[in-house]
């Protein structure tokens, strides 16, 4: 059978309309499945039991599920999570003093082949559906409340998968996330993080989401970075830039430019000078991320004093810059870790 939540408001008026019903009831169900998050068409109190039974005759809900949950000595929860067809991505929960921010999964395995990170190893079986990426940052909002104590205050997409390469689904889980209508959350605390795909940009900034940017950056220097990040080699940083340039017209957004600092691949001067030029092209800020090693070697190495010279030479040049600390390490939770690797 299909599932109900791939009818748009407007399907499922038609639907009602055809079976003999009112088409109120559609609104109704509408707020079942998207604003409450139900997972049974039983339960939907203000229809009939006789409508109920109907409905169930034709239609189902493929809710996602927690085939495990492991919890880091910092806090931080991942999920592994299952979807209707038995394949798996993972999200996870990072608290901290002031919030808690879902870290979401958009497909199942990789389009890209980024040489750093985990999720690159697996081959991409499928994009999630708008339901599917919805449902985590549902379960991470109960989660939320029920080991901190409040709701989730951001979102992230910069857990398993490009969000450009599954573009129609994040954008219509972005708008389900944050109309009064569905779950009702603020858009602007929201980041969609991409590696860099200028046409998606683009189109992005054109759909008026109020949603924030962030871009993998890693090295400014396109040698540098087509060898850490091959497919990029699709995608110009001169194209990129554009892009950006465009997103930052259209929304009035700054952009985040995410990047790790490795020894003997990008923690020279050269490679500060060429980030701050970058940075001085389009409003932006720098967040100088953590390495988690894979266990590929040449990105194993993180330079220390390289990121400490990254902070104050980026500083000194007006470019806001924050480094961020890890989170979930220990249960290969933090960045460019996700692989749905389970705990021995």
């Amino acid at each position: 059978m299909k599932d109900i939540r791939t009818l748009s408001l407007e399907q499922l008026k038609d639907y009602f309309v055809t079976i003999g019903e009112k088409p109120f009831r559609a609104k109704q169900v509408y707020d079942w499945i998207w604003s409450k998050n139900l997972h049974s068409i039983d339960e939907m109190t203000n229809l009939s039991k006789d409508l109920r039974d109907k409905i169930s005759q034709e239609f189902e809900i493929n809710p996602v599920s927690v085939d495990q949950l492991q919890k880091s000595k910092d806090g931080t929860i991942k999920n592994g999570v299952k979807l209707h067809d038995g394949l798996l991505v993972e999200s996870v929960l990072i608290p901290t003093e002031t919030r808690t921010t879902a870290c979401v999964s958009s497909q199942v395995g990789c389009s890209l082949n980024c040489e750093f990170c985990a999720t690159a190893k697996l081959k991409r079986m499928r994009n999630l559906e708008v339901a599917e990426i919805v449902d985590q940052v549902a379960l991470i909002d109960r989660q939320s409340k029920m080991y901190f104590d409040r709701p989730l205050s951001n979102i992230v997409f910069m857990g398993m998968g490009e969000p450009m390469m599954n573009y129609k689904n994040v954008v219509e889980a972005i708008r389900k996330i944050t109309k009064p209508e569905g779950l009702g959350m603020s858009p602007r605390r929201i980041t969609v993080s991409t590696s860099g795909i200028p046409k998606m940009i683009k189109m992005l900034a054109d759909e008026d989401l109020k949603v924030k940017l962030a871009l993998s950056l890693h090295s400014a220097i396109e040698k540098t970075r087509n060898e850490i990040m091959p497919f990029s080699e699709k995608f110009p940083l001169t194209e990129i830039m554009e892009s950006l340039q465009y997103w930052y017209e259209k929304t009035g957004n700054v952009i985040t430019f995410e990047y790790c600092v490795w020894g003997g691949i990008n923690d020279d001067d050269e490679h500060i000078k060429a980030l701050i030029k970058f940075c001085r092209k389009v409003p932006s800020k720098v967040n100088l991320i953590q390495y988690n090693p894979i266990g590929e070697g040449k990105f194993d190495h993180r330079s220390i004093k390289a990121e400490e010279k990254y902070v104050r030479e980026l500083t000194k040049a007006g470019v806001t810059v924050m480094v961020r600390r890890s989170r979930g390490g220990d249960i290969d939770a933090a960045c460019g870790q996700l692989a749905n690797k389970t705990a021995e």
